[in-house]
C-alpha cells in the first residue's frame, strides 16, 4: 500500500472518530441504558452499541470486501486474518464510562493479511488520539509520539489489571513490587496511551483481540514489546494475557513470572 493510500485512510478513520467523539459526549447528557453481559462487573450500554454500529456501517461504505471484528458483536464471525480485517472496540472501558464519565477511548485497527497497518485509541474525555502505524509512524493528536524511552521495570511506573494483583496471577504481585510503582485505569485504551507515552513501562492483563488491536500497533511501531505474558507472539484472533512493555521492563518481567505462567 503505498503512501498516498494510507493517508487516504488515516484521514477518514480520524473523521469517523471524531464525529463518533462528538455522538458520545451528546448521549451523556442523556440516561444510559446500561445492561450485563456477563455479570455485574461486565456492562453494555445503547451508546456502545449504537457506537459500534456507527462505525462499521462507516467502514463498511469505504471498504466493503473488508472483515469487522467488533466487541458488540455486529460485524462478523472471522476465523483467519486473510484481507483487510478491522478491529473495533466502539467504548473501552464501558465500567469507567458509566461510573465515572471519564477515562474510556474508542479503538479501531486495521490489520491487513495479519499485519498491522493503523492503529487508533481516542481517550474521549480528554480529546487526545493517538494513531499511525509502521509506515506513517506514531502521532498524538497532530504531534509526531517519539519511542518511549527503554525504561526498566524498577525505574517505572507499571499498569496491571486488578484481578492479576489481588489474585497473584503469575506471581504479579513481586513485579509490581519491583517497580517503582504500580497504576490501574480500568481501561485497556488508557493503560496503553499510558506506556506509548513513556509514562509507564509496561501494562498487563487479561485481553481480547479489540481490547489490544490498536496498542499492538502503536506500540510495536515505536519499538515496544507486545507479546503474551510469557513473551510469545500473540494470536490476533484469540484473547490471552497480554504484555506491553519497553524491551528493558519485559526482560525484567519475564524471570519474576518464571514457572507461574
Amino acid at each position: 500500500m503505498n503512501e498516498s493510500e494510507l493517508h487516504r485512510i488515516d484521514r477518514s478513520v480520524k473523521r469517523w472518530l471524531h464525529t463518533s467523539r462528538e455522538f458520545i459526549l451528546k448521549k451523556m447528557e442523556e440516561s444510559l441504558n446500561v445492561s450485563e453481559k456477563t455479570g455485574r462487573k461486565d456492562l453494555v450500554t445503547n451508546v456502545d452499541k449504537e457506537n459500534e454500529k456507527f462505525l462499521i456501517s462507516k467502514i463498511r461504505t469505504f471498504a466493503p470486501d473488508s472483515q469487522i471484528l467488533g466487541e458488540e458483536g455486529f460485524g462478523d464471525q472471522i476465523r483467519q486474518t486473510k484481507g483487510w480485517v478491522w478491529v473495533v472496540d466502539p467504548i473501552d472501558g464501558t465500567m469507567n464510562f458509566v461510573k465515572q464519565r471519564d477515562h474510556f477511548a474508542i479503538m479501531i485497527a486495521l490489520y491487513i493479511d495479519g499485519q498491522g497497518v493503523l492503529g487508533y485509541i481516542y481517550d474521549v474525555i480528554g480529546d487526545q488520539l493517538l494513531s499511525g502505524g509502521p509506515d506513517l509512524g506514531v502521532f498524538n493528536n497532530d504531534e509526531v509520539l517519539a519511542a518511549p524511552a527503554n525504561v526498566s521495570l524498577r525505574d517505572g511506573l507499571i499498569c496491571v489489571s486488578g484481578p492479576m494483583v489481588m489474585h497473584n496471577y503469575h506471581n504479579f504481585q513481586t513485579v509490581v513490587e519491583t517497580s517503582s510503582g504500580l497504576r490501574i485505569y480500568g481501561s485497556a485504551g488508557i493503560e496503553m496511551i499510558h506506556v506509548l507515552k513513556g509514562e509507564t513501562v509496561a501494562y498487563v492483563s487479561y485481553l481480547k483481540p479489540w481490547d489490544f488491536g490498536a496498542g499492538k500497533i502503536l506500540a510495536e511501531s515505536l519499538g515496544l514489546a507486545v507479546t503474551t505474558v510469557d513473551g510469545k507472539p500473540l494470536d490476533m484472533l484469540s484473547s490471552d494475557f497480554v504484555m506491553v512493555a519497553t524491551v528493558q521492563a519485559q526482560q525484567d518481567i519475564l524471570p519474576i513470572i518464571g514457572s507461574n505462567v
